[in-house]
């Protein structure tokens, strides 16, 4: 499968569109999970074998700096990428390991208090909330 990029659609959006990066976008955009760079790898591994880890790598990493998809910072300290490249918080299973899109409204006023109060320049920020996901409390009861 093949994805086409509506270009206007991303202000950044410079790069030629190779078929590596094809399959890369259309690889993350399958799976429902926020998958690491180990996990997109083995699924394009499935059809495409001659894919390298490097090549996947350097989609991903140009993919996220495009805003076509986003860069997930979590506590874990493996990088993971979202197919949902909007603004939006995470849950991190404490048992399973999942990790859950939160739709809840973005803190958006957070960064310019940060900014006020410290002068540091924000440019995003990441909540992840903890616990136990819904099937692991259902275990546990």
């Amino acid at each position: 499968m093949i994805i086409i990029i509506d270009k206007g659609k991303y202000s950044g959006y410079m790069e030629r569109q190779t078929v590596q990066r094809q399959i890369t976008l259309a690889a993350i955009q399958k799976m429902d999970t926020h998958p690491t760079i180990e996990e997109v790898y083995a699924e394009i591994q499935k059809e495409h074998p001659a894919i390298s880890k490097t090549t996947v790598y350097r989609n991903l990493r140009q993919l996220a700096k495009e805003g076509i998809i986003r860069q997930v910072s979590l506590p874990d300290g493996v990088e993971r990428y979202d197919r949902l490249a909007t603004q939006h918080h995470h849950f991190k299973c404490q048992v399973c390991g999942g990790i859950y899109d939160v739709e809840i409204q973005y803190l958006k006023g957070i960064n310019d208090s940060i900014q006020e109060k410290y002068g540091f320049k924000v440019d995003r920020h990441d909540v992840v909330f903890t616990g136990l996901c819904l099937k692991c409390k259902k275990i546990r009861k």
